[in-house]
């Protein structure tokens, strides 16, 4: 039986940040007694009215578990100051809280709602200061509203606080109204969460509404796995099973979008294909822009590039093999050209030879990668300033429309002669897309990258496509040269190429395998190798910075999760001067290692060294916590030793720990050491490609840990899954019908 109980919350027994669920000691007038639910920042001292029944608990007896609060504002002054020095507003501390009540008694928190104006009769409060506190009350009690409102919908802290910057006083009436608008506009909810909000709401399982969701998400939810679209029978199968409703519950859905142009039905590649706009849209103007760019006519140098290759030869010492020559030529000669090859064949040495040659021209050029780590990479290598594509395009947040757009496009184009970009194979193709709008048609543009590592995280298989196409000028670099065959990480790494077994422990080598048994052997080695014995081996190397961990898979005792676990226990053990945030499964520390997790564009920098601001931290940014302040409940993060980034509750979701990593997530990046466990993956993750890249991480050293015949078996492995994804298809059917234009 429902009852309700007016009272304070005299101790806060245990609360968890991530789902609310909160274990408080609670009094009454009457009594005492533990209160159990969900409940958003409960604070010792606090009035609730608590909305619940009474359960026997097995282990700790008779509880009052309650289904729904309301926080009670204080009415006296002593419980004003207590509520007001709580930190609930910035700005407001206990001084602040106390003067404000010696000016207006308990009459407070009304002239702070009501009145704030009049806040500036307290010494020290001006005017921007008076409306920073009345909106950062109004903000809370808003707050507070909405989360007592979808308490009953298991929605987060994180991704009730989204709601409400994002929607106001009203998210809990949008939810009610239609839930599956939040995927679109909420991260944290997709159709997953907003499937279950809807059925506690009662909307019937075969909805259109619900079925037409599901059918964008789920083509949504194919290309963040790699594919473009999704074979037609196959997925309406597939859909139907999963939502339980008729197929032609999901072929009438796939009409209506077909209608508004949401999605399209096409053939590709000899397969009915269902296909998101945004994707058909890229791989069309893709495709078409890169024939655009071949067939037009480039700025001339004044002489042969023989002879220019020749002269820069002469000048820097280097002397480039036959095959590097043409690379060098074919990139000049042609619109669009690829240089791909793996390690130690020279890709590098190609891009500062076709720079010097395009200096000797008079022709400018412009270097980016897709990540920061690549692009400094680059820049090192080149001797010139590389950036990350997203920076060369100048991209910024649109917040009306709440997507990211380019400064750099068709109508502001790039003003360079020539654009290189390095990493290719880590290109999906929206950043494609954006990128070929701001290249400007007779501008070259140089492909540079490893067509046998992992596909990018993103939809397309950009790279593979264009070679597989057979219509983009390319060439493939086999050979390894001197300084490179010394390394048994660049010989390995062809080795595995050809479906070899790599070679380990020989004198003078890189590459090191430790045999263990077990998986709780391999991480107790790996957690020893990283605090002890690759320290001492690599002497002048930092063990913090410069050793990385990479697995497969996630989960399992040697999957990222648990190695973090462990890695941070030995690298960066608690102390006393090391403050600390749980959130959810996470356990946040000072100086950990920590890598962003998702594109956020309006996530705001400040740049420690020269003060200057901007928005965005991307897919793959590593970086150091600098300090955590639970007063405020935030997180900072250092990036490239001078970006900081402040995270709160809202945002913490995108951070994860990074002592280790999935190879997936290593992508574009390059570490003096790599660790990488040899247990019994599974087979969709046990492939040669992802042996392959994650050994060519590592620069010095790359120890494997666990079963020696895993490496081999790995090597042996090429069954990985081929992406759908239809750019080769689209740029043969235009070069077939002659028509090259954009």
């Amino acid at each position: 039986m429902k009852e309700e109980k007016l009272g304070t919350a005299s101790e806060i027994i245990f609360h968890n940040e991530s789902n609310f669920y909160t274990i408080l000691l609670f009094e009454t007038s009457e009594e005492q007694f533990f209160a159990v639910g969900s409940m958003y920042s409960p604070k010792k001292g606090r009035r609730y009215r608590l909305t619940g029944e009474w359960t026997t608990h097995p282990r700790y007896g008779e509880q009052f578990a309650f289904s729904s609060f309301e926080e009670l504002e204080p009415t006296t002054e002593e419980g004003i100051i207590t509520f007001l020095s709580s930190g609930i507003i910035k700005g407001v501390g206990p001084q602040t809280a106390l003067s404000i009540v010696k000016v207006f008694g308990d009459d407070s928190l009304r002239v702070i709602s009501e009145e704030p104006d009049k806040l500036t009769r307290v010494s020290g409060i001006g005017k921007a200061r008076a409306e920073a506190i009345a909106e950062g009350y109004a903000q809370h009690r808003g707050y507070a509203q909405v989360v007592m409102k979808l308490a009953p919908f298991d929605i987060s802290p994180a991704v009730c606080m989204k709601l409400y910057k994002y929607y106001g006083a009203d998210a809990p009436d949008i939810v009610m109204e239609d839930p599956y608008r939040l995927i679109d506009s909420i991260y944290g909810i997709g159709f997953i969460k907003a499937d279950r909000i809807a059925a506690k709401i009662g909307i019937a399982g075969d909805s259109p509404a619900r079925v037409k969701s599901a059918v964008v998400y789920y083509l949504g939810y194919k290309a963040s796995l790699g594919d473009t679209y999704a074979q037609e029978d196959e997925f309406t199968e597939d859909l139907a099973r999963t939502l339980d409703v008729s197929r032609e519950a999901v072929k009438d859905a796939v009409f209506e979008l077909t209608i508004d142009g949401k999605v399209y039905r096409e053939d590709l590649d000899g397969e009915r294909a269902l296909i998101l706009s945004a994707y058909r849209r890229a791989e069309n103007y893709c495709a078409g822009k890169l024939l655009q760019l071949c067939s037009c006519e480039l700025k001339g140098i004044p002489e042969s590039p023989d002879r220019l290759i020749e002269r820069c030869e002469k000048s820097s010492g280097i002397t480039l093999s036959e095959k590097q020559k043409n690379a060098v030529v074919s990139s000049i000669k042609n619109g669009v050209s690829i240089i791909t090859g793996g390690p130690g064949t020279g890709k590098t040495t190609i891009i500062n030879m076709i720079l010097a040659v395009l200096r000797n021209a008079g022709i400018s050029a412009e270097l980016a990668a897709p990540t920061g780590r690549a692009a400094k990479r680059m820049s090192q290598a080149a001797g010139e300033d590389a950036q990350t594509i997203h920076r060369l395009l100048e991209y910024s947040y649109e917040e009306d429309g709440d997507r990211m757009v380019f400064g750099r496009n068709a109508e502001n184009p790039l003003e360079c002669g020539c654009v290189i970009i390095d990493e290719v194979s880590m290109v999906d193709i929206l950043l494609l897309e954006g990128l070929l709008a701001a290249v400007r048609p007779s501008t070259r543009l140089i492909l540079v990258g490893d067509a046998d590592q992992l596909p990018p995280v993103g939809a397309g298989s950009v790279l593979s496509d264009m070679l597989e196409s057979g219509v983009i000028h390319s060439t493939r670099l086999t050979e390894i040269f001197r300084q490179a065959q010394e390394s048994m990480i660049v010989v390995n790494a062809h080795a595995i190429n050809r479906g070899d077994a790599p070679q380990f422990n020989g004198k003078g080598s890189d590459c090191f395998f430790l045999e263990r048994r077990t998986d709780a052997e391999i991480a107790d080695t790996i957690q020893q190798l990283c605090r002890e014995r690759l320290p001492k081996f690599f002497s002048h190397i930092d063990p913090y910075k410069d050793i990385q961990v990479l697995t497969p898979m996630k989960k399992g005792i040697c999957g990222s999760i648990e190695l973090n676990k462990k890695l941070q226990d030995a690298l960066n053990p608690p102390s006393a001067s090391k403050s600390e945030k749980k959130y959810g499964d996470r356990l946040f520390r000072e100086g950990d290692k920590v890598i962003h997790c998702k594109n956020d564009y309006m996530l705001p920098w400040k740049n420690i060294m020269t003060l200057q601001s901007g928005q965005g931290v991307f897919n793959g940014d590593m970086g150091v916590i600098s300090t955590i302040d639970n007063d405020l409940g935030t997180v900072s993060v250092l990036y490239d030793s001078d970006r900081l980034v402040t995270y709160d509750n809202s945002t913490l979701e995108e951070l994860e720990p990074a002592f280790a990593l999935t190879v997936h997530k290593s992508q574009g990046c390059e570490f003096p050491v790599v660790v990488m466990p040899m247990t019994h993956f599974p087979p969709l993750l046990a492939t040669r490609n992802l042996l392959y890249t994650a050994v060519t991480r590592a620069r010095e050293g790359a120890v494997l840990v666990g079963d020696p015949r895993m490496p081999a078996a790995m090597a042996e492995n090429n069954s990985d899954r081929k992406r759908k994804s239809g750019l080769a298809v689209r740029l043969r059917r235009i070069w077939e019908a002659g028509d090259n234009d954009a």
